[in-house]
């Protein structure tokens, strides 16, 4: 017999509003779901599992934007003018409303080896460091710096309250809204640092493009990170997949 895979069914009991086109739905915590920095989940909408198959439009693989410490499952994202039927719902969707979370996972989190970290992220994609960032404020860990470098064009930056620079934490932030002005930055960081960790997040081209960067510069595959299971980190990495640490 086949084991069910464990869905979690719990209600939205707040909606912010980042931007105009950025919101975060905070979620009560089911009992005994448990996640850390760096985590993925499946979020999706009423109605996914009730046909013959998993309705995938009501599906999504998001990015858990909190630490457990919040009392919250913070879920980030953008929602357009012209969106997919998934988005469209949550632009009108109601605090209270049961939404589902399952294969919840982390394939980045805080690497504590005495190295200096570098957050390189697209647009929302910050969300996903956003509890990376925290740890590191809130505890004593065996990182030297975080510098976060987030390019979006809209120019309306999400997050600021938690990136933002600290020089008693060793934490800087910066954004930049040009694709040119964000590589001449990451040129300029990883000519400094070459022995650093680099964590990537964004689109797969975006991705593509920063690791080919990185490597034409000297960073070793082991020292990057991207928000990827095993199977797919050929796609990003060729046959230095092999050197990518996964959880």
């Amino acid at each position: 017999m086949q084991m069910q895979r464990r869905i979690d069914w719990a209600k939205i009991n707040k909606i912010v509003e980042e931007t105009p086109e950025v919101k975060t739905f905070l979620i009560d915590v089911p009992e005994d779901f448990t996640w850390e920095e760096g985590a993925h989940t499946h979020f999706a909408l009423k109605g996914f599992n009730e046909g013959e198959g998993p309705n995938r439009e009501l599906i999504r693989h998001m990015s858990i934007s909190t630490l457990p410490n919040e009392g919250a499952i913070g879920i980030t994202t953008r929602i357009k003018e012209l969106c997919s039927e998934f988005k469209s719902i949550l632009k009108t969707i109601e605090i209270g409303t049961e939404v589902a979370l399952f294969k919840t996972h982390s394939n980045m989190p805080l690497k504590e080896e005495g190295k200096n970290i570098y957050f390189l992220t697209a647009g929302v994609g910050i969300a996903t460091v956003r509890p990376l960032a925290l740890k590191y404020l809130q505890n004593d860990t065996n990182v030297p710096s975080i510098h976060s470098l987030n390019v979006d064009s809209s120019a309306q930056y999400v997050f600021t309250d938690v990136f933002t620079t600290n020089e008693e934490k060793n934490f800087t932030a910066q954004y930049v809204n040009s694709r040119d002005a964000f590589y001449a930055e990451v040129t300029r960081l990883v000519q400094a640092d070459k022995d650093g960790i680099y964590y990537i997040v964004g689109s797969n081209d975006f991705l593509k493009e920063n690791i080919a960067l990185l490597r034409e510069h000297g960073v070793e595959t082991s020292q990057m990170m991207i928000d990827k299971r095993a199977s797919f980190l050929e796609e990003f990495f060729g046959a230095e997949a092999a050197n990518v640490e996964v959880k």
